[in-house]
This record gives structure tokens, C-alpha cells and sequence, in this order.
């Protein structure tokens, strides 16, 4: 990168304060944020994110499912953009910093360009892509995965929350449906900046994680037909225990993600047990395993000893079961030539950094499919996230939005 220096670097107390003023927004019940999709609060989130890309001198563009696409022009009109970005929407009891930090990293990388009248030959969009928590919408990333082309719009916008309101009615209610069609923009390249959500740049005393792959995911929703029957009453041999056929696949859960060590996971977080009464054994167990891996080999091996194990389990306690996918995606190994931007601003910059997989979804993994992507990490204290306690130094997102800046004006091209 010929033309900016080593010692180009954003404001980390500009970047800061905005991150503060954005948590201001939504705010949580213990310090954090519940800014869920397409409600109010996300709403007014946006709105202070476009005054803020205006007076940065940027051009707002939206899409008919709500991304929003703020540009800084190039010197070529020809150029395609290079995008930059990651979501404001939060759990319901998220952190300040979850996807935030992207969006505004993008934001603080425009201002010090404008600030230092550095001119690039690609345009630089900052993006922030709808619903990718889908805590509120599932799945999550959904409206990346319409950009890219895994989902339809119809399909997206008829998704229900709990209380049956429909993803394109509240995205009309809130007035953030653009009239740009979801996908047509053309990209030269897209960065996200992340908090890790995990310990492990933290544990190894890292500044940066350069991600190389972003783990595959599958969703199998298991169901346990027993026998609901009284707890007292009913002999120990007698019984169709559900809830005990699924702690023994449970365990089973446990052997299949330790014996693909170190990289492969599994658990199931949703369960559902009936009639969940005290004094009645379960008649019926509906559970979700979610199983990881960045080598899409390995989840199908997982898939499919998780189908045989737990069948053998429910034949051998006289049990019907079922078995249904009911989401996942393929690991994700992003752009060569992404990677090695981000890696190299790390090392002029003289962040310590290291390859790391993702271990959660990010909208980058959707839009790797269309463009050129990779993605930049800081890490965040005790690798706490989807919870309000998340929490990151002013040092690790000046490290990261640092990063950001010199891998994209790299890409970007910086004109003399």
C-alpha cells in the first residue's frame, strides 16, 4: 500500500463515543442493549446511523428488505464498491458492541479518510445488513442470505415472530423497505469487523484475529415419543421415559463433537419437555442439536451418527423418534486474497494477530457467495456475547477499525 503510511489510524475516542451514543438506543435492563429487528428502537438506531453517514458526506441507498447501504464515492465511476459493515440489531439481551462495532468501525474509517482527504479509486460502502441476529426473525442473517441469493424475499418476509407479526409488515410499519432490489448491487469486496463472541484471542494475548473459515452449522430437531405417566405411581421397568432417552442421546451428542476435537461442537440449547409437570414423567421431548465444524465432512459424519445412535437408543427403550434438519449452512473459507489484506495491515500495523475460525454465523459468511469477503476480529473480555455483560477495551476496537482501514483502502486503492 504505497500511498497512506503506517501511521494512519482512526480516532479511537470518536469510534468510542459513538458506540456509547448507539448503546443509548434500545437500551437493556443491565447495561446492555435489547434493539431487537424492526422494532422501534431499530428504527430510530438507523435513523441516527444515516444523520451520522450524511454528515460524513455519504449517500444513503435501502433496500426492499431494509439493508441499508451508505456510500463514499470513488474517483472511478466504473470502480465496484468496496463494502464494509456488519448489523445493528442486538439480542434481546445483547451487548453494546455485537455487529455494532462493524457497522460504526465503517463509519469511523469514513471520517478519517475525510478527515486526512484521502481519496480512493473504488467507492467504500458501509453496510448494515437487516434481522442477522434472528432472534426476533429466524433464521438469523436472513436478510444477507436474501442479498445473496440462499433465501427468497416472499419467503424472508413471510417469517412470524412470537406474537405472529409478520418480517414484511413490521419492516413496512417501522418505514425502512428501500425501493433498491435485494441483491443487485455488484461488489468489488466486503469486510466485516467483529467482536470474537469467544475466549480465545483474549486467552492467547492476541489483538486481532484474521478469520480463514467460518464454521458450518446444522440444525436437527429431534422428537421423543414415550409415555406420560405418573412419577410416583409407576414401576421403574414400566416406564417410556422421553426425557431420559434424550439425556442418553444428549450424552451421545457429547462423544460425537469430542472424537472430531479440537475444532467440531455440539450441543442442543432448545428443549421442550411435556407436559413438564412435576409429577408426570415425559411423555415427549422436542430438541434441537446444533452441531459445528469448519469441514463439511465432519458435520455430515456428525449428522449422521446422531441419526443412527439416537435411533438405536430409542429402539433399544421401545421409543418412537424423528429426526428433522431444520437449518444449517456449509463452512465458509473466505477469499484468499481478503485474508491476506487483513493479515498484512495486522502486521504493518504491528498487531499482534493470529488465523482464527468464526465459530458463530456473520452476514460475511452469506455474502462470501457473491464477492470477495473476509472477516477482522477483536477480542472481548472472557469471550462474552449474546449476553449484556459483553464488553471489549477502547484498545482492542482501535486495534480492529485500524485494521479495517488499512486492509480496505488497500483494496480500495488509494489514489495520490
Amino acid at each position: 500500500m504505497a500511498a497512506a503510511g503506517q501511521n494512519l489510524s482512526i480516532d479511537p475516542d470518536r469510534l468510542w463515543d459513538s458506540l456509547m451514543e448507539m448503546a443509548k438506543i434500545g437500551p437493556g435492563v443491565a447495561g446492555g442493549n435489547n434493539r431487537q429487528t424492526l422494532t422501534d428502537a431499530d428504527s430510530e438506531g438507523r435513523h441516527l446511523f444515516q444523520k451520522w453517514c450524511e454528515a460524513a458526506g455519504m449517500t444513503m441507498g435501502v433496500d426492499a428488505i431494509g439493508n441499508m447501504f451508505a456510500t463514499r464515492p470513488g474517483t472511478d465511476p466504473d470502480a465496484l464498491p468496496v463494502y464494509v459493515g456488519s448489523h445493528l440489531d442486538t439480542q434481546p439481551t445483547g451487548g453494546k458492541y455485537d455487529g455494532v462495532l462493524g457497522v460504526l468501525g465503517g463509519l469511523e474509517l469514513i471520517r478519517t479518510l475525510n478527515d486526512l482527504n484521502i481519496k480512493t479509486k473504488h467507492p467504500i460502502c458501509v453496510t448494515n445488513w437487516t434481522n442477522e441476529e434472528g432472534t426476533r426473525f429466524a433464521p438469523a442473517m436472513l436478510a444477507s442470505g436474501v442479498f445473496a441469493g440462499v433465501h427468497t424475499q416472499d419467503w424472508a418476509e413471510d417469517k412470524r415472530d412470537a406474537e405472529g407479526k409478520r418480517f414484511g409488515d413490521e419492516l413496512d410499519r417501522i418505514g425502512w423497505r428501500g425501493t433498491e432490489e435485494v441483491g443487485a448491487r455488484k461488489m468489488h469486496a466486503m469486510f466485516e469487523l467483529h467482536i470474537e463472541q469467544g475466549p480465545i484471542l483474549e486467552a492467547e494475548g492476541k489483538d486481532i484475529g484474521v478469520v480463514t473459515h467460518g464454521q458450518g452449522l446444522s440444525w436437527t430437531q429431534v422428537t421423543i415419543h414415550g409415555k406420560d405417566s405418573h412419577t410416583g405411581s409407576t414401576p421403574m421397568p414400566m416406564r417410556k421415559n422421553a426425557g431420559l432417552a434424550m439425556a442418553r442421546i444428549l450424552e451421545k451428542v457429547e462423544e460425537i463433537a469430542l472424537s472430531h476435537a479440537p475444532h467440531a461442537v455440539g450441543a442442543a440449547g432448545h428443549i421442550d419437555v411435556y407436559p413438564n409437570s412435576r409429577n408426570v414423567i415425559p411423555g415427549k421431548v422436542v430438541f434441537t442439536v446444533d452441531f459445528r465444524s469448519p469441514t463439511l465432512s465432519v458435520i455430515e459424519d456428525m449428522e449422521t451418527r446422531l441419526r443412527s445412535e439416537g435411533q438405536a437408543i430409542a429402539d433399544a427403550m421401545d421409543m418412537q423418534i424423528e429426526f428433522e434438519k431444520v437449518g444449517g449452512f456449509d463452512p465458509v473459507t473466505f477469499d484468499e486474497g481478503c485474508v491476506t489484506a487483513v493479515r498484512s495491515a495486522a502486521e504493518r500495523l504491528g498487531y499482534s494477530h493470529m488465523d482464527i475460525i468464526s465459530g458463530a454465523g456473520h452476514d460475511a459468511c452469506w455474502i462470501n457467495r457473491v464477492a470477495p469477503t473476509a472477516m477482522i476480529m477483536c477480542p472481548c473480555v472472557d469471550g462474552l456475547s449474546h449476553n449484556e455483560a459483553e464488553e471489549i477495551t477502547k484498545d482492542w476496537a482501535k486495534a480492529g477499525a485500524d485494521v479495517l482501514l488499512h486492509a480496505v483502502i488497500e483494496t480500495a486503492g488509494v489514489v495520490a
